[in-house]
This record gives structure tokens, sequence and C-alpha cells, in this order.
């Protein structure tokens, strides 16, 4: 059975930015292949990967609502096309991209076989890695229905923790069946203080670490680097894993 490991965070924080970090401690320690999958709706964990995506799985979803599915090929079989040409293949994980939310009408037979095809694919990797936006709708529509960790990102913030607390209700609300729940703070610039410490303790929030703020990730950002190819004596890197260390073993 797949471990899974969902991401989620408002935005800013470097939520994606630590699921190419995750992904890259997987593969470091062996524990590959990893699935990686993109559910934030603004999908760009592909440039954090330093992949190329050519197709997401909300295209297959509109072509089968609009009927293009070719003569002759049953919905099932061309649904299994499609979800196999949206899979980026790389050295040590592979990615595949939600897309865009659905638009109006029914989508309830295509976010069926996909959910079906998903199950199937996901049985083939050891590891999924989910990056996922604020609202965890993504995940408990079409992705697995069990996430054995949580990672919820905030910056060093009021509002960022406020914003992580809601994650947290929400992911408990929803029937995904979340195994535990992990707050990392990212973007670290001094030690918590005193007031932001309370607002954890009060939200019932697990601080697994904290991330420094790190130049040489906003070095790799601005010249368009993978930051899963970040040095792994960068400070943001070093402490990344050693989270990851904490929580994963």
């Amino acid at each position: 059975m797949s471990f899974s490991i969902a991401l989620a965070g408002k935005g800013g924080t470097g939520k994606t930015t630590l699921a190419g970090l995750l992904i890259k401690y997987l593969i470091s320690r062996g524990k590959k292949p990893v699935l990686a999958v993109d559910a934030d709706s603004n999908a760009n964990l592909n440039e954090v990967l330093g992949v190329n995506v050519i197709d997401t799985l909300g295209n297959a979803r509109e072509e089968m609502k609009k009927g293009h599915v070719p003569s002759g090929m049953t919905k099932d079989v061309f649904m299994s096309m499609k979800l196999g040409q949206a899979v980026v293949e790389a050295d040590g994980f592979d990615l595949i991209v939600m897309g865009q939310p659905e638009g109006p009408g029914c989508y309830c037979a295509a976010n069926s076989l996909l959910a079906g095809f998903l199950e199937k694919l996901t049985g083939n990797y050891p590891y999924i890695v989910m990056d996922n936006e604020a609202g965890m709708e993504h995940i408990s529509r079409l992705t697995t229905k069990n996430v054995d960790i949580l990672l919820i990102v905030s910056d060093p913030s009021r509002r960022g923790l406020q914003a992580a607390a809601r994650i947290n209700m929400l992911a408990k609300s929803l029937n995904i069946g979340v195994g535990k729940s992990c707050l990392i703070i990212n973007q670290v610039k001094e030690p918590l203080d005193e007031g932001l410490l309370g607002i954890i303790k009060e939200d019932g929030l697990s601080l697994a670490g904290t991330v420094p703020e790190d130049n040489t990730v906003y070095e790799y950002d601005l010249h368009g680097k993978p930051t899963i190819s970040l040095p792994e004596i960068s400070s943001a890197v070093k402490a990344a894993f050693s989270i990851f260390d904490s929580i994963l073993n």
C-alpha cells in the first residue's frame, strides 16, 4: 500500500518548494519511485521538479464531458489512455497534474472513471506526494482516500498560522482519513516568539519544525532553476530533511 503525504498552505508560504524538497528527500533515501500529484489549480510543481507537463486530468475530464471520445473507443479505454498520457516520467519520480477545477455541468462519470484509474496507478508507487491548494477538495474527490500525513505549511506570521489552523480544521471535516497533521513554518528569519507559539498551541497544531529563509532558494527561483536540484548543504534543504527524518522514520 502506498504511503501518502499531502501538503497544503496559503499562497506564498513556499508549500510547493517544500513538496519538491520532500520528493528530493524520498529519492535520496531510496524511497522510490515517488508519484508526485499536483492538485493545486495554480499548477507549478513541474517547475520545481524541472519537468514539462504535456496534459492534465482536467483536460481528460473536459474531453470526455464534451463527447470527444474517438469512435469505436469506450469511455473507460479513453480515460485510461488519457491518464497514461498525463503521467510525466522522470528519474526517481513520476508527475501527474490534476488541472483546473471543473466548470459547470456534471462531471460525475468522468470523475468516477478517473478515481478508479488513479487508484490503480497509485498502487505502483510506495510513496505519493500531493501538492494541494488551501482547499482540500481535490484530495477527497479525485485522489487517494487516505492521507497518512498532512503537512500544513505556513510562514512565520499570525495570518499564516490562522490559515494553517483553518486548513487543519477543513481536513478533519472531510472524509479523507488523515493519519496525522504536522505544521511546518517556512521562511523563518528568527526564532519564533511566544505569541506565535501560543497560536500554535491554542489551535492544537503539531509543530514539526521550521525552515529558515534561504537566499539560495530565491536565486534558484529567480533564474528558473528547479529547486529539486538545490545542494544538500543549503540551509533550507538541511532543515527540511531534518524535519522529514523526524516525521517519516
